[in-house]
């Protein structure tokens, strides 16, 4: 058994061998992407929505909710990130069920990927909001010695969201084949939905937190900054 799909070669490019994590990210992207076209090739106001753009619109409207919760104000921005973080790791995750399919999220490189995507984004967010001035301050409040702890503190959010994700989806593969060599026919249902379950909560989870990691950056040096989870 293969704990993480960075072990399963699926073909060799120019050389070059393509892993089940590369192939499967790609996927995901491409699945989404087409997707989204498709749906949306017909966006005009005289186009009646059809059910694939009225549920496209309802996730749309859900995220942006949630991030307004989060973050009052313009917010367009945070859609298009956390919302792409969380269509990314939900859609990785439901593809569980599929037979042969390896979530990418099972990799320790992916949820590292994007644990550093939110890294990088929240200083850029944070300069784009306040200025290169007013962000770099804030790694000196509430006084300069705590300097060296906000720095440290920015970086363990980014190993603390990789480590989270990545335990959370391997656990579940891991708990699934040892249940699977048991009862064969019973428990791989019951944890297909547990992991379609925990999958949508995980992916919830990463992009409130990346949307509080932001919000917090691009707070008004008036407003408190809210509590991470």
């Amino acid at each position: 058994m293969n704990l993480t799909p960075d072990n399963t070669v699926m073909f060799t490019l120019w050389g070059l061998p393509i892993n089940a994590t590369i192939f499967y990210t790609w996927f995901v992207m491409i699945l989404l992407t087409g997707a989204s076209m498709l749906i949306t090739r017909n966006l005009r106001p005289d186009v009646p929505p059809n059910r694939w753009r009225t549920t496209l619109e309802v996730i749309v409207k859900g995220i942006q909710s949630q991030i307004a919760e989060i973050a009052p104000g313009p917010s367009r921005h945070l859609l298009y990130f956390a919302g792409t973080l969380f269509l990314f790791v939900a859609v990785s995750n439901l593809l569980l069920v599929v037979p042969g399919f390896e979530p990418p999220t099972s990799s320790l490189s992916t949820t590292t990927a994007l644990a550093i995507s939110v890294l990088i984004a929240v200083p850029l967010f944070g300069v784009s909001s306040r200025g290169l001035g007013g962000y770099l301050k804030t790694y000196l409040e509430p006084s300069f010695i705590m300097l060296p702890f906000n720095i440290i503190s920015e970086f363990s959010r980014g190993i603390s969201l990789a480590i989270r994700l990545y335990g959370n989806i391997m656990s579940g593969a891991v708990i699934a084949a040892i249940l699977l060599t048991v009862a064969p026919f019973f428990f791989p249902v019951v944890m297909d939905v547990l992991g379609l379950l925990t999958g949508m909560i995980q992916a919830y989870i990463f992009a409130i937190l990346a949307t509080v990691y932001i919000s917090s950056a691009t707070a008004p040096p008036s407003q408190p900054e809210k509590d991470i989870l």
